[in-house]
């Protein structure tokens, strides 16, 4: 494959590019109506564009590059070893969720002061409500004396 497309051979890949699409769009319209053919035909037009611009080389660089990298990651046996280590990562997390929301394997004060703990619940009933005020203690200083 060439580093660089000249301008014509570029023009001429967009151009075929560009036919294969209104092929492709014709058939398209014939099926699905005018809204969808006017959208193919809009997309059809894109590598014309490109090769007119001259940004051909430009688009088979990337693409070249693109393959590159993927063919890269498909036969190097380190990337493999670490797409089995995924589903490995996310059940031992799940695991562990689970076992922090039921408080396993969770050290003694911690279990009760996380993040998703709930407050204790207060008494209710006359007991939650404290002793009734006396009638002679009718200010504040009582109030204190019978917290403490």
């Amino acid at each position: 494959m060439p580093e660089t497309l000249t301008m014509t051979s570029g023009l001429t890949l967009g151009a075929a590019l560009a036919a294969v699409g209104l092929i492709i769009t014709f058939f398209v319209w014939r099926r699905k109506g005018l809204a969808y053919g006017l959208r193919g035909l809009a997309w059809s037009m894109l590598p014309l564009v490109v090769g007119l611009l001259g940004l051909m080389t430009v688009v088979m660089q990337f693409f070249t590059g693109l393959l590159g990298v993927l063919a890269g990651l498909v036969f190097n046996p380190i990337v493999w070893a670490g797409v089995a280590l995924v589903p490995i990562m996310v059940v031992l997390y799940v695991v562990s969720g689970l076992m922090k929301a039921r408080g396993i394997g969770v050290r003694g004060a911690k279990a009760g002061s996380s993040e998703g703990a709930k407050p204790k619940a207060e008494p209710q009933g006359p007991e939650a409500a404290g002793p009734a005020p006396s009638a002679a203690g009718s200010g504040q200083g009582a109030e204190a004396e019978e917290v403490r």
